[in-house]
């Protein structure tokens, strides 16, 4: 599988455990050049029908979802051990009804999902990806698989709806490198993230938002921040449930010197693992907020690769 170099954001506290200073954006080139061989979704791998939806069986391929394209049903088996890369071209696309079967293998420093809008808006919807990483990707130091990564060009929008992502060596959805890059914006709604490390939703453009979303860190081994919110910010986070059970922190604002503001309302967090501002970061209190949370599977997210591909949740 390709890698993608980190971007030069770094961390501010060790338990991020990673910066080699390089930008993803020559991976992104990278898969972008070889999807263009691939002539049809799937072409690299072994592709069969299976009721509602077509099994795409990994072998290191790349799958492009083009500018307007809508890439929907598909499930992504990886349980011969090998994996496959997704990325995104263009605006207007529409990833829907997506269930990946079987753990992820890949190494160091990449990711599953490369997303990014040129400007239009593009939607993410009803994708499974709860098998997480295997033991050849379980670096609790934060150098494994990310689920979902966001282009630094990313410039338009991005929703993502009902998506189901737990044990990722790395972050669930990566989406601050747009707030040093183009600014584009995501908005996770009806979500929920599990048991992945250095943090489950992290974001840092105006108008990104996390809503009626949970965290939960219920296991040893991946515990990375619930939200994690990077300049500039202000990040939204609205009738969420944080439920780290004491684990790293719930609410992390502000990073590599730079603060931001955090929009805090009718949510609940962990009080142990708290919220933590850094470099004149403000994380704002509204409505009902408390520390009472209790994770939850928002209501129409899939909970197994098969019921995501066809549609049935």
């Amino acid at each position: 599988m390709a890698q993608n170099p980190r971007t030069s954001e770094t961390d501010t506290t060790p338990t991020t455990g990673r910066n080699d200073g390089l930008s993803r954006r020559s991976y992104v080139r990278s898969v972008a050049a070889a999807a263009a061989a691939v002539t049809s979704f799937g072409a690299a791998g072994t592709a069969s029908a299976q009721g509602d939806y077509e099994v795409i069986e990994a072998s290191g391929q790349t799958i492009t979802v083009g500018d307007g394209e809508t890439w929907e049903n598909k499930l992504l088996d990886l349980t011969n051990g090998q994996d496959v890369v997704v990325v995104t071209e263009g605006s207007d696309w529409t990833i829907r009804n997506i269930g990946v079967k079987g753990r992820n293998t890949s190494g160091t420093g990449s990711s599953m999902f490369g997303i990014s809008d040129a400007g239009g808006s593009s939607t993410i919807e009803n994708v499974y990806l709860g098998d997480g990483s295997d033991e050849r990707n379980a670096s609790s130091s934060g150098h494994g698989q990310t689920a979902f990564w966001a282009n630094p060009e990313h410039s338009g929008h991005i929703d993502m709806k009902n998506v189901n992502i737990q044990n990722f060596a790395d972050n669930a959805v990566y989406g601050s490198a747009p707030g040093s890059g183009a600014g584009g914006t995501i908005h996770i709604d009806r979500c929920f993230a599990a048991n992945c490390y250095v943090s489950h939703f992290r974001l840092a453009t105006a108008g990104s938002k996390v809503t009626n979303s949970s965290v939960l860190v219920d296991e040893e081994g991946y515990a990375g921040r619930g939200i994690w919110a990077w300049a500039p910010g202000p990040i939204e986070v609205k009738n969420c449930q944080i439920s780290m059970n004491g684990q790293n922190t719930a609410i992390d604002a502000g990073a590599n010197g730079k603060g931001t503001e955090v929009v805090l309302q009718d949510t609940d967090y962990d009080e142990q693992a708290g919220i933590a501002e850094h470099a004149g970061s403000n994380v704002r209190l509204e409505g009902d907020s408390g520390t009472n949370p209790e994770a939850f599977m928002p209501k129409g997210t899939p909970t197994s690769a098969e019921e995501a591909a066809s549609g049935s949740n």
